[in-house]
């Protein structure tokens, strides 16, 4: 097998020493121009690619960002991938993109082999039994880090969602809409953030006198949202509206009424949460909670950004809010 080009590789191939090789690629020395070009000439005869962790170790500098979350294919994820890459591209840095699966000894061993390739910061998604070496690990590497959805420690800067506010106002609107019996669906994990929803919505309930909460876990993907709806109907057929843990559980459960011959802001009103692309292209179209996940990845890569300008500023924790979008599966309780 051939060996990948060095630096001799280039030398070699424009008849001038290593060491002039590094100051052309490095914009170093007194170098002419004739021989700058032809340097650069032999660079992408040979297809050099200089060595990025070499370069982080001189320059103490490095441009590439880790990326941990959870279930890549969820299209949240995936527009939130979009958002961050997009921005921290544009600041001239490169994303490493990882999936932990919510595994905590995956997430382990990402994070260990981000660090040792020598990534030069880190936003990250922490996984459910997240332990303190890991925590402790990445505070002595001097790691900058960004936080999401789940807040680990104070001392790392940390976006997340007002979730409880958020699941109030949908509720509150289903009430105004004459809705009494509401469901909340979607979701098995005990943490936030759909704790934290779980619990605005019963709030919520709660502050309209609604009776108790009724909450059916499923896993957060269409699959789990049809099959909690189909689940849904047949127990519980007095219920009329549900608002979702997230929309693809809210675009399953609308197929799930569609199976049944029935019609999404008809026979029961439907609100999810994120607002991804599809949610818009749906038919009908979903009424959801939009926290914009496209821009909530800039908003994470701002943050980030922030702390590389700024290493020793205080850490920064923020909540963002959720927006309540209006559109076509969300409406009064069809006549009993």
């Amino acid at each position: 097998m051939a060996h990948r080009p060095k630096l001799s590789t280039v030398a070699a191939a424009a008849g001038v020493s290593t060491a002039t090789v590094s100051q052309v690629l490095r914009g170093t020395g007194r170098i002419s121009p004739q021989t700058r070009d032809k340097v650069l000439a032999a660079v992408q005869e040979v297809n050099y690619l200089p060595d990025g962790r070499a370069a982080a170790l001189r320059s103490g500098e490095n441009r590439e960002i880790g990326l941990v979350l959870h279930h890549l294919a969820n299209p949240f994820n995936a527009e939130v991938v979009s958002g961050v890459s997009d921005r921290l591209e544009r600041a001239d840095h490169l994303v490493s993109v990882l999936d932990s699966r919510d595994d905590a000894a995956r997430e382990g061993r990402n994070l260990r082999a981000l660090i040792a390739s020598m990534r030069g910061g880190l936003i990250w998604v922490p996984a459910s039994g997240t332990d303190a070496a890991t925590l402790d690990l990445l505070v002595a590497q001097r790691l900058p880090v960004v936080t999401f959805l789940h807040r680990v420690a104070e001392r790392f800067d940390h976006v997340g969602l007002r979730n409880a506010a958020a699941l109030g106002r949908a509720v509150d609107h289903l009430v105004e809409l004459g809705h009494r019996r509401i469901a909340y669906l979607g979701g098995t994990s005990p943490r936030a953030p759909r704790a934290e929803r779980i619990a605005g919505y019963a709030a919520a309930l709660a502050a309209h006198d609604l009776g108790a909460p009724l909450v059916l876990p499923c896993e957060d993907s269409k699959a789990g949202g049809l099959a909690a709806m189909l689940e849904l109907r047949n127990a519980h057929p007095e219920v009329t509206a549900i608002v979702c843990n997230g929309d693809m559980v809210a675009l399953g459960a609308c197929l799930g009424l569609h199976r049944r011959g029935e019609t999404p802001g008809g026979e029961v009103s439907v609100i999810g949460f994120d607002d991804v692309a599809d949610a818009a292209l749906a038919t009908p179209a979903l009424t959801t909670l939009s926290i914009a996940p496209y821009e909530l990845g800039q908003h994470l890569a701002e943050r980030l950004l922030a702390r590389l300008a700024d290493p020793a500023a205080a850490p920064v924790h923020q909540d963002l809010d959720a927006s309540l979008v209006l559109r076509d599966t969300t409406a009064p309780p069809l006549p009993r």
